[in-house]
């Protein structure tokens, strides 16, 4: 008997009917390998910069490689400082450009494709996410699975990520832009991200200590970081709730099998929602891959008829391959436009950088 045939022997009323997918889903192998060639790119940025870092530190002595604006996507801080003094003067400030701009960027795609940076790009989520799956190997050879907080501990976790972000924002919004720019212009500011490179080369035990525990919870509970702790993904999951773009589930087609729920690292109850507008939602499509019924749930754009019943042809569907191409074209748009206006590089005189690369951990923050 054929699928079709199959398929008519269902009653048409039954809400338990099981349509299966015709086509393998594709979205976790297009996510991950997106996810593997950011990782890619910003490893060899970071090579690059350790390189410009290191001929400095020399002296001047040695292969000299120019300095990677790239690498100033790791400084969200200087990104919101800039953003602030550009929302407030209409000026691209001089030092770390690169850096507002990439936060632009991946603030704008979560206010038009929810929280994709995230779970498709960031690479401190690739990581929370591979050691998540880790975890899961390893606990499920002892019958068990990654630990999973009850809600009255794991609703007031996740508002830690909130509270570090209001931090920030409190901070930096009380600065005037002649703040914001003597800041960015001071030593510390001008060398932000060799001090960032240096703590991770001269990481002090305390540090380390810290770290390693957070890999070890990352292994234990799922996305541990960015569930509860990272006030960059909170500012983008507050600008996702403007995103017109959707976690949505057909509620005649859906067979109430719950995998959906199960499969969400999020851990939201897909299976009871029309529409998914949490901040928590990270457009990784682990739901709809998981799920077994034919376009019951998607990622897509709102309907155009509201209340309107509308065959699955007509559907505003947000694919993987159409999530990529739209995450491609928002990152490598800015980042032209920022070349072609000669805003992208932060070229301050090479006797600048002679000077203050070698005396980096002599500099302290100007507030101190």
């Amino acid at each position: 008997m054929g699928a079709a045939a199959s398929l008519q022997v269902l009653h048409n009323g039954e809400k338990k009917k099981l349509i299966r997918r015709f086509r393998k889903d594709r979205s976790q192998l297009i996510r991950h390998s997106v996810q593997g060639a950011f990782v890619l790119l910003n490893a060899w940025l970071g090579v690059q910069f350790y390189l410009w870092v290191r001929y400095f530190e020399r002296g001047g002595v040695g292969w000299q490689v120019s300095r990677p604006s790239g690498a100033e996507g790791w400084l969200p801080i200087a990104g919101l400082m800039n953003l602030k003094y550009f929302l407030s003067t209409g000026q691209v400030p001089a030092v770390h450009p690169a850096a507002m701009y990439l936060f632009g960027a991946f603030l704008l795609m979560s206010m038009l494709l929810k929280k994709a940076f995230c779970s498709w790009l960031c690479p401190v989520g690739t990581l929370s996410e591979a050691l998540s799956s880790l975890g899961r190997r390893v606990l499920n050879r002892f019958g068990r699975r990654n630990l999973r907080l009850p809600k009255a501990v794991d609703i007031p976790l996740r508002g830690l990520k909130y509270v570090l972000l209001g931090f920030f924002v409190a901070i930096i919004g009380t600065m005037s832009a002649e703040e914001l720019l003597g800041f960015m212009n001071s030593p510390y500011g001008l060398m932000a991200d060799v001090k960032m490179l240096n703590f991770f080369r001269e990481i002090s035990l305390t540090a380390a200590i810290i770290l390693g525990l957070l890999v070890l919870l990352s292994v234990l509970i799922q996305n541990f970081w960015c569930r509860y702790l990272c006030p960059y993904g909170a500012l983008l999951g507050l600008a996702s709730l403007l995103s017109p773009v959707k976690i949505r589930r057909d509620i005649g087609t859906c067979i109430d099998c719950a995998k959906c729920a199960h499969a969400c690292p999020s851990h939201l109850p897909v299976d009871k929602l029309v529409q998914i507008r949490s901040a928590e939602c990270n457009a990784c499509m682990t739901c709809v891959a998981a799920c077994p019924a034919q376009d019951a749930l998607q990622l897509s754009l709102p309907p155009r008829n509201p209340g309107v019943a509308e065959p699955r042809w007509y559907r505003r569907k947000v694919g993987p391959v159409a999530m990529t191409c739209l995450l491609a074209y928002i990152f490598f748009g800015i980042v032209l436009y920022a070349r072609v206006t000669n805003h992208w590089r932060a070229d301050l005189p090479k006797h600048v950088y002679q000077y203050l690369v070698p005396r980096v951990n002599e500099l302290s923050h100007p507030g101190i």
